[in-house]
Order: structure tokens, then sequence, then C-alpha cells
């Protein structure tokens, strides 16, 4: 357990509370769908390093460790970060979990992936070129973001909602490679439906 405080006054959430109330509505009940179709199609290969901000008590974790990638990852809540460990122990699988503030997070050696599901969507738009800057100093060139995008129409938040107007604006095409033609729309099944747009981003390499 770390000394990090539990209430992000950046958000005005206390993001522990509600995990222990049980009032985590962003959570789905089994691996999210957009994983499970990345990596049918090969985009995740064993040995690799993978970064999950805001990892809460996803089920993606287990899911990339399972496939054979090395993960971290990161949350303010120490109930999370807890649970995460606790569920590794139990599956016997390898994982390492930080109970801190993810967007101050920055690796001592760069991941080849980063994995964006109800993060970006939960931070203020005002702090999202902090998380821009997470995900880029995160992932080694070349490496890749891939990105759940939250699609809303009304305003406040959490979630908060990232069109892609806005979103092709915080990951500028200097930093970033994006994916060629429409993105595929997942439905938030426990948020109204709300879609979530995938895409695989590219960190380039430096000029």
């Amino acid at each position: 357990m770390s000394d990090t405080p539990q209430f992000d006054d950046r958000t005005g959430m206390d993001w522990e509370a509600r995990f222990r109330a049980g009032d985590a509505p962003w959570e789905r009940a089994d691996v999210h769908p957009a994983l499970t179709d990345w990596a049918s199609a090969g985009a995740f290969s064993a040995g690799e390093r993978i970064l999950v901000p805001g990892c809460g008590r996803g089920r993606e974790p287990e899911a990339f460790a399972r496939l054979g990638l090395a993960v971290t990852g990161v949350d303010m809540a120490p109930s999370a970060s807890d649970w995460q460990r606790a569920r590794f122990a139990k599956e016997n699988l390898a994982g390492h979990f930080l109970t801190a503030d993810a967007l101050a997070y920055r690796p001592d050696t760069p991941f080849d992936a980063v994995w964006e599901q109800t993060f970006l969507c939960a931070i203020h738009p005002r702090l999202r070129a902090d998380w821009e800057a997470m995900v880029h100093a995160s992932l080694t060139p070349g490496g890749s973001l891939f990105a759940l995008f939250m699609q809303k129409d009304e305003s406040g938040g959490p979630p908060y909602g990232c069109d892609l107007a806005a979103m092709r604006a915080l990951l500028p095409d200097t930093r970033w490679i994006w994916p060629d033609g429409a993105l595929t729309a997942y439905p938030h099944p426990s948020l109204g439906g709300k879609a979530e747009l995938a895409a695989r981003l590219i960190r380039r390499p430096a000029p």
C-alpha cells in the first residue's frame, strides 16, 4: 500500500471510495472485445512490455499476461492495484502493479505498447496534455498506443467525451501515426451503449 492520496483533487473524484463502494460503471464484466479483435489480428507479440495506466480492476492486464506480454499496471486507487495483484497471484501470472498517479508516471525503460481504456475519458480535458506527455514518454519510438476513445454528446463527466477532432489535435501527426480508414466502434454495455472508437497509433521516432 502506498501513501498516494486516494482523492484526486484534479478530477474531484475519490476513486478509491468508488471502487470500495462498487460504484464503477466503467468496468466491463469481461475482456474488452477490441483487445480480442486486435489479438486475433496479431497485434500483440509474446515478450513485449505493455503499460496499462489507470488499470483499475479491468480484465485486460490478465488477458495480456495470458498472451505472454509483460504487464505493468498503474492506478492511484490502492484497492484496484491490490485487486490486480491478488488476481495475478491466484492465476499464477506475472505482472507488476503500482499504486501511483498514472499521469506522473515515467518508466525507466520505455514500453512496446500502452493500453488506453476509460482512463483518458475519466480525467478532465484540461489534463489531457499531461496524459499525452505520459503516454509519449512511456512508449519506445515505433511503439503502439492502443486507444479506445469514448464518444458522447452530453457535456461534463466523467466520462468526458473524446471526439476525434479533439483527439487528432491532442495526438498530432508530428508525434503519432494514425491508422488509415474508419475506426471500429465498440458500444460500452454499462455506459448506455456509448461507443468507444478503437485506434492503434504508432509513436513516431524523434526527428
